[in-house]
């Protein structure tokens, strides 16, 4: 019997939205048209191989799949933890209170005030980021206080990018918000915002996305190319590369919440010759225009003998006749479908959202 047939407890679809996102690439606004293009398929099992803003791995979750996340990025799987492998715990208001305030007990550095001065957030909102993440840290990574971590990160992260012009961390420019110009873009009112009350909200929201699908739902932080578990399907959602060569790195956006995740280990980790402190590492091979073609062939044999279903932009590295290409070398039926004039965060430019099930 496949595992696909073992499934016996019924499940309906909750009626539970996922969180507000602001993360670049994030497929939450295609969630009902990637469910409508696999909802066919015989799966039970399923891999979100490059997890994400988690919306793609929450759609599996409420279609009643046992659902592994995976992200490399560890302030990703955090929200993979917060929303998808946890099933019952929240943030109380006392956990929130507890968070929020400045303890006698506790030695909070000022790491984030004299690193990133003028840089991002004020000098009192890198005060708040210091002692919030320094309580943030106070819970321990097993039981249910490894799920409260979890939904505290996940809040920390959406109220630091909703303060950010563009919501991201590519430059330095807190000037944006600090100056007293007209704007074309950006909602002051929200960047003023206080932290609390950001925090609070973004808190609230993850709450009411936890639920329960009856699966034992799991998050991973590893290298796609690590995971050795079988699965019916495995989504493919990788970073993209334009038609000119132009790689999307999400560390480089978001470097600050990476950062955050390993608060007392981040200062050995940053590049200090460059003016926003972003992290030191290496490029990823999915934004290598020379290597990406490979990238994909192996990613497609590892899982080949699963159903593939493959996330992409029209117009990139590879494109979309060379993708066909590459899933036919392992799979014996290729379907493909696309979104019209769909247009991302961030982008002024309308683009066809491809998708690819292999089978």
């Amino acid at each position: 019997m496949s595992t696909a047939q073992q499934l016996t407890i019924p499940f309906s679809m909750p009626d539970i939205a996922f969180p507000q996102t602001r993360y670049q690439g994030s497929k939450l606004k295609l969630s009902d048209w990637i469910r409508d293009a696999v909802e066919n398929l015989e799966f039970d099992t399923v891999l979100d191989a490059f997890g994400g803003s988690g919306s793609v791995s929450f759609l599996f979750k409420k279609m009643g799949k046992r659902v592994t996340y995976n992200d490399l990025l560890t302030f990703n799987y955090y929200i993979g933890l917060a929303l998808i492998e946890n099933a019952h715990v929240i943030l109380t208001d006392n956990d929130v209170d507890f968070l929020l305030e400045k303890h006698a007990h506790i030695a909070y550095p000022s790491f984030i005030q004299d690193t990133f001065h003028d840089t991002y957030f004020t000098d009192e909102e890198n005060d708040w980021l210091d002692y919030v993440v320094t309580n943030i840290e106070q819970f321990s990574d097993d039981g249910e206080d490894k799920y409260k971590k979890a939904i505290a990160f996940f809040a920390l992260f959406q109220s630091a990018i909703i303060k950010r012009p563009f919501n991201l961390f590519h430059r330095k420019n807190l000037y944006i918000r600090t100056a007293d110009v007209e704007r074309s873009f950006g909602n002051k009112t929200t960047w003023e915002k206080p932290f609390d009350a950001c925090f609070r909200d973004f808190v609230a929201e993850a709450n009411q996305s936890i639920f329960c699908n009856h699966r034992r739902n799991s998050a991973l932080n590893q290298d796609a190319f690590e995971i050795v578990d079988d699965y019916d399907l495995v989504y493919i959602d990788t970073p993209y590369i334009s038609a000119k060569g132009v790689g999307v790195d999400y560390l480089e956006f978001y470097h600050f919440l990476e950062g955050l995740t390993d608060y007392k280990n981040w200062g050995g980790k940053i590049n200090y010759k460059t003016k926003h402190r972003k992290l030191q590492h290496e490029k990823s091979i999915w934004a290598n225009k020379k290597l990406i073609h490979n990238a994909f062939d192996q990613l497609f044999a590892q899982f080949q003998d699963s159903i593939l279903v493959v996330s992409y932009r029209d117009g990139g590295i590879p494109t979309s006749s060379e993708i066909v290409a590459l899933l036919k070398k392992y799979k014996g039926k290729v379907d493909f479908v696309n979104a019209t004039n769909y247009q991302y965060v961030l982008s002024n430019d309308k683009t066809k959202e491809l998708l690819f099930i292999a089978s």
